[in-house]
């Protein structure tokens, strides 16, 4: 089945639309999945008032008896083919107005916090990396503008808490080998 080449009897005085290249060309037998989109795309043109109901019907009934994309693609192609495209930039937000970037947190005040935390467990061997680490890191921080001041304070104290309470130990344990000299 084809189109009189000018004002084809389902376009009274409009001339011939010119097909959309989509998938396939217009000589590519359609599909049950094709029609039904041609269809659909009748249906809405309709429904927004671009054909009236005897004009769809005759649509209608020539999308069910085309055999090409090309004879489909001609039934659809004063219509529009799907919700309006929106514009593909949208208006720039001022920079005063975002949320800040939050900075990327120190590798080694996180290392800080495990070493304080684990002191507990290791019986306070890990004090004095859990200490190192801390000072380094709060360095970094200052220095980088990097996140993770507060894991590594938190590892500076558990730190010096584990020094401190090594350093009490030892202190007890000279106290008690002097006496027990005396």
């Amino acid at each position: 089945m084809s189109f009189p080449p000018s004002q084809p009897s389902w376009q009274p005085g409009r001339g011939v639309p010119q097909p959309w290249q989509g998938q396939g060309g217009p000589s590519l037998l359609a599909s049950h999945a094709d029609r039904e989109r041609a269809v659909d795309v009748l249906r809405a043109g309709f429904s927004e008032g671009r054909l009236d109901q005897g004009e769809l019907d005759r649509r209608i009934t020539r999308a069910y008896q085309a055999r090409t994309v090309g004879e489909l693609t001609l039934l659809v192609a004063d219509l529009p083919q799907g919700p309006a495209p929106y514009p593909a930039v949208a208006p720039a937000v001022p920079a005063t107005f975002l949320p800040r970037p939050v900075p990327p947190t120190n590798g080694k005040a996180v290392g800080s916090l495990i070493c304080g935390v684990l002191t507990v467990m290791t019986a306070g061997l890990t004090g004095l990396p859990a200490v190192v680490l801390g000072h380094v890191a709060r360095s970094e921080i200052r220095r980088r503008d990097e996140g993770g001041d507060g894991l590594a304070l938190a590892g500076l104290v558990l730190g010096w808490l584990s020094v401190a309470g090594w350093a009490l130990f030892l202190a007890l344990l000279t106290v008690m080998a002097v006496a027990a000299r005396s």
